[in-house]
């Protein structure tokens, strides 16, 4: 059988920009079909959100299908870039992940590398950034206002800044916490 003539669902689908977010509904084989043909999106699992989401009007859209929105058109040319390219999908399914991302000082921070625990829903667990001078700050979901998924699993550049769990709880041991207020305890 091939995946056109398979049985769709329909899935609650949601891009979290943080402040917000683009909803959509998405008739598609599987949840994992609609991860692997749209890059930056989640499925939405939670009933109480699934039960509001029939209220809202939102677009519904096949998987497969051609006339989506701009934002769905993206998401799905990112992804189509990205398949085919060594490690695509490599990280997808894994409940916990650990990467080391190095941010560059742009956005007026300063240059540090981010270690971050990630679950399967590319939220961050934990994280500790580490600054040029070695010294480190952990925070987790309680000292953060928002936490939007930071990574899609999917994406294949994401393998080459995998760690291993060892050297992310070195690291998380080594830091200061920080506080509410996100000033270093």
């Amino acid at each position: 059988m091939t995946d056109h003539l398979a049985p769709t669902s329909r899935f609650l689908v949601l891009h979290d920009y943080g402040m917000g977010g683009s909803w959509w509904w998405v008739h598609a084989t599987s949840a994992r079909h609609v991860l692997e043909t749209f890059a930056d999106v989640e499925v939405v699992d939670d009933a109480g959100t699934i039960e509001r989401a029939e209220s809202w009007g939102l677009d519904e859209v096949a998987a497969d299908g051609t006339g989506m929105s701009d934002a769905l058109d993206d998401f799905r040319a990112k992804r189509d870039a990205q398949r085919g390219r060594e490690g695509f999908g490599a990280l997808a399914g894994r409940e916990v992940v650990w990467l080391r991302r190095q941010w560059d000082g742009e956005d007026g921070e300063d240059p540090t590398v981010h270690l971050m625990e990630v679950g399967s829903d590319g939220r961050r667990l934990r994280q500790v950034e580490s600054a040029p001078d070695g010294t480190g700050v952990r925070s987790g979901p309680d000292d953060w206002p928002f936490n939007p998924p930071v990574v899609d699993l999917f994406d294949p550049d994401l393998v080459g800044m995998e760690i291993g769990r060892s050297a992310f709880e070195t690291a998380w041991l080594g830091a200061r916490h920080v506080d509410e207020g996100g000033t270093p305890a």
